[in-house]
């Protein structure tokens, strides 16, 4: 589905009673009256589309382009051949439907809102009661080499590493906190020194509880 990366896997799992809608009618009708204050216009300029293009997305009568097929294959290829040269993967190319499911995650929470979770969550010290998964099935790096095992890394969230969370606003903000999870967990083996910027992973296989 469109949108659910890790910016939305982990807001919905942080505020769960505030899911994000299904539909894109419903979600270009909020993210319009609450990301822009009603503005057709302002939605149009932020997305590069049409005012026309925003009023059909809310009738339901167009909705936004998914990555199509060929596309998919053309980023699958490239991060294969990036994979044999020893080279991290590309993220997933964004579309509108993308930014548009990503921006109704957005907009179900108020800055306010999320300091006061990120508040309560910084005070739970080395336990926050959530955990990260991150798959390695497919896609995991480790300073460039490839690490890839049957069994996925679970990782304990500290309180101040989900309140990061809380608090993050968009993918890149997302990948440092679990990033220097990662970092944490394995600094805790055999061998240490790690830094979040060490670890590559598919974000399509990652969750947080």
């Amino acid at each position: 589905m469109a949108g659910r990366g890790m910016f939305g896997r982990v807001r919905e799992a942080l505020f769960p009673s505030r899911k994000a809608p299904v539909h894109t009618t419903t979600q270009a009708a909020q993210v319009r009256d609450k990301m822009f204050g009603g503005s057709t216009r302002a939605m149009a300029v932020a997305y590069g589309v049409s005012q026309r293009t925003v009023e059909r997305w809310i009738k339901g009568t167009r909705t936004p382009p998914e990555l199509s097929r060929a596309a998919e294959r053309r980023w699958e290829k490239e991060n294969a051949a990036r994979a044999r040269q020893g080279r991290p993967p590309l993220p997933r190319p964004t579309t509108s439907a993308d930014r548009l499911a990503n921006d109704a995650v957005r907009v179900q929470t108020t800055d306010r809102g999320r300091g006061r979770k990120a508040r309560q969550l910084a005070q739970l010290g080395a336990f926050s009661g959530h955990t990260a998964r991150v798959g390695r099935a497919t896609t995991f790096n480790i300073r460039g080499s490839d690490a890839v095992r049957s069994r996925d890394v679970h990782v304990t969230l500290t309180g101040e590493q989900a309140a990061a969370l809380a608090l993050a606003d968009n993918e890149d903000e997302v990948r440092v906190v679990i990033g220097q999870a990662l970092a944490d967990y394995f600094n805790g083996g055999p061998y240490g020194g790690f830094v979040a910027q060490d670890f590559e992973w598919d974000e399509g296989d990652f969750d947080v509880r």
